[in-house]
């Protein structure tokens, strides 16, 4: 008898009563394990990849992803362009384009697409971009992931370091991650423009981009890394 209901108070306790909470529900990944939640796709899931198309046989790295969970605001394309200004960006000299336009894949069911924005680094208040054109400095180009396949509103970005107008904007050595770099220490320290202030978390990440200079525009190495921007008003 006293065995009997020893079995019974092990089985109560091993099977507490239903308290009406639901069931956890399973984090949901990619088929490269990314979770849903990222802010961002991988393109390489739906056949994109992170070099861009700068000729027909090599590419420039996609170093910089700014994450669809950032502030709404600069992941519309005018608010981006008012974020760039606050870490050091603006848009090209008196708005014309000097140099070859790049199309990249980002999986998301657009295809090979025409680069969105170009910015470069802005020397000074007034025509500082055009000094950037003659005497070189950093630049990216930028697109954003909003097809019907991959829609993260996430910016996506080739940033790097060029030489000046005489040497036809040719990258400097290692400006892949020069340009990738000074880019992402001006988002973390974080900045301002028109009243509105900006600072980033980065995280980074390996295996995105194969480090080297395989497929690599100008046959310059880059270690392979790739930043993540999660940006937020401040």
């Amino acid at each position: 008898m006293y065995f009997v209901l020893f079995l019974l108070v092990v089985f109560a306790v091993a099977s507490p009563l239903n308290s009406g909470s639901q069931p956890q529900t399973p984090l949901q990944l990619y088929p490269n394990g990314e979770p849903m939640h990222a802010g961002w796709i991988d393109p390489r899931i739906n056949g994109g990849r992170f070099l861009d198309f700068t000729t027909r046989r090599f590419g420039e790295p996609l170093n910089v992803i700014i994450s669809g969970l950032s502030d709404p605001l600069i992941l519309s394309d005018d608010g981006f362009r008012l974020y760039t200004k606050s870490i050091g960006f603006s848009e090209e000299c008196l708005g014309l384009h000097y140099g070859h336009r790049h199309d990249a894949d980002l999986g998301d069911g657009d295809g090979r697409k025409l680069e969105q924005f170009l910015a470069r680094q802005y020397y000074f208040p007034i025509w500082g971009t055009c000094w950037e054109s003659l005497a070189g400095g950093h630049h990216f180009r930028a697109w954003k992931q909003n097809g019907t396949r991959a829609n993260s509103g996430a910016w996506f970005i080739g940033a790097s370091k060029e030489e000046n107008s005489s040497k036809r904007h040719k990258i400097v050595p290692d400006g892949y991650n020069l340009g990738r770099d000074w880019l992402v220490d001006r988002a973390v320290s974080g900045g301002s423009w028109q009243g509105m202030s900006w600072k980033a978390e980065v995280e980074w990440r390996r295996g995105l981009l194969d480090p080297g200079r395989t497929g690599v525009n100008h046959g310059i190495a880059q270690d392979g890394r790739v930043a993540i921007l999660t940006v937020q008003r401040v």
